[in-house]
């Protein structure tokens, strides 16, 4: 997901191989097979996976090539990035889509293995982070990730959200190696032992942290958007299918490029169709995916990512993980380019949606914007029964997050939300006479 990435041992690639990834080889009038690894509930992928495959486009622009060949698309559904890579290094899968350390982690097998796999597009990203969260029990009493000293944290070594918890722990002081005692754990088993006790802490991506704390299993510790670094998923092809099909990675990533349009034109009717093809709630979807989600969704191979991607090296390499990544050598942009055409300039440099207060309410497919918290909370107290979700941005990293599982801060006549207690409390510390307040008391407040 932001893949459970772990070491991919040759073991691994031993795994039974049923697809046949760019089984055509022959002239004219042959049948090309694409096979297509994507992860349905890795919800930033779902441009190039769980909505892409739901909407037809990319089956679409295949039969748009009119080149003699017949296509035919494998959607094969993984629950983490590895064996998407195991599979590909093998031959077996053509176009596979996972998170940014993921991400390096195929490029460091597919070059070991003879094998070369290329970035070909970006799915869902956040500039600042805010796609990895550090949550705790609902009953939990600690406030910061100080308090995580020599307590037990479940999290997938060499995900991003392990690369979050390392990077968050060196910035709170304490060792990640030696200063906790970390489980590497597969998501659904680390959300399984948060609810058990038996951890005291899990590091995950999307969709799990607000997937538990929608269902009242969790609650932030540590927002991932303070560490203002980007993170994102993203789209990866085997150079010598690529090479040997140009075209139909170009068809891929103009199919990707309308399933993000449609994201972002429907995003409420998209959320309702990840939720139906995956079983997660449509509310905690729409946390990620959707008008103001914290994802933004877009197939350009911005800068920032890149950057951010040869940052992520040095984390793989202490945790020895991978050696040297070439990430330059890695990044193709010349396919996206060529989908997107004249617009990849522009998107290159567009601006993510501005963070704003929304409200989801029951039984309608359009949303409500609010130009302050407050303005939601009073929309909130005046409607108890008419919502669906509610949604408010953290006032200091604009990050998401549900509006009834915020931590709120009364400052003067504002109300002010934020993702996790310890962002709340810095905000106290800086503003004599703010301080915290319950849910019902920002609703009585507001109303």
């Amino acid at each position: 997901m932001k893949r459970t990435a772990v070491a991919l041992s040759a073991a691994a690639l031993l795994l039974p191989l049923s697809a046949c990834g760019g089984s055509a080889e022959a002239g004219s009038g042959s049948t090309v097979t694409v096979t297509v690894g994507y992860q349905s509930k890795t919800i930033n992928t779902v441009t190039a996976g769980t909505l892409l495959r739901s909407l037809g486009y990319f089956e679409k622009q295949l039969d748009s090539l009119h080149d003699g060949h017949t296509y035919k698309v494998d959607w094969q559904d993984y629950a983490t990035g590895a064996p998407i890579t195991a599979q590909m290094t093998a031959g077996k899968i053509d176009i596979g889509s996972m998170g940014d350390f993921p991400l390096l982690l195929n490029a460091a097998r597919g070059k070991q293995l003879g094998r070369p796999t290329h970035l070909v597009s970006v799915t869902g990203y956040n500039l600042r982070g805010g796609l990895n969260t550090i949550v705790t029990a609902p009953g939990s009493k600690l406030r910061s990730l100080k308090d995580l000293k020599d307590k037990k944290v479940s999290t997938s070594v060499g995900s991003a959200a392990d690369g979050t918890l390392v990077r968050a722990l060196q910035r709170a002081g304490i060792d990640p190696d030696k200063g906790i005692s970390k489980l590497n754990q597969q998501p659904a088993v680390g959300a399984s032992a948060l609810s058990a006790g038996s951890v005291d802490a899990l590091s995950q991506f999307v969709a799990w942290p607000g997937l538990l704390a929608y269902q009242g299993k969790a609650k932030a510790l540590y927002d991932g958007a303070r560490l203002n670094l980007p993170t994102f998923h993203g789209v990866t092809a085997r150079e010598d299918f690529t090479r040997q099909h140009p075209a139909v990675l170009t068809a891929f990533l103009k199919a990707q490029a309308q399933a993000t349009d449609y994201l972002n034109r429907q995003p409420v009717t998209a959320a309702e169709k990840v939720a139906k093809a995956t079983g997660l709630p449509a509310e905690a979807v729409y946390l990620y995916n959707g008008a103001h989600g914290i994802a933004t969704f877009d197939p350009a191979l911005r800068p920032q990512l890149v950057s951010a991607l040869k940052q992520d090296v040095s984390v793989l390499k202490a945790a020895k993980l991978t050696g040297d990544v070439d990430v330059d050598s890695f990044v193709d942009d010349g396919y996206v380019k060529k989908a997107l055409g004249p617009s990849y300039a522009k998107r290159l440099t567009a601006s993510p949606p501005p963070a704003a207060s929304e409200v989801w309410p029951r039984g309608s497919e359009k949303t409500l914007s609010f130009t302050s918290p407050k303005q939601l909370l009073a929309h909130l107290a005046a409607h108890p029964d008419g919502i669906r979700a509610a949604y408010v941005p953290d006032a200091t990293t604009g990050t998401l997050w549900f509006a009834d599982k915020a931590v709120w801060v009364a400052d003067g006549d504002r109300l002010l939300p934020f993702v996790a207690p310890a962002t709340a409390q810095d905000y106290i510390s800086a503003h004599g006479g703010a301080r915290t307040v319950s849910y019902r008391e920002a609703l009585e407040r507001a109303s």
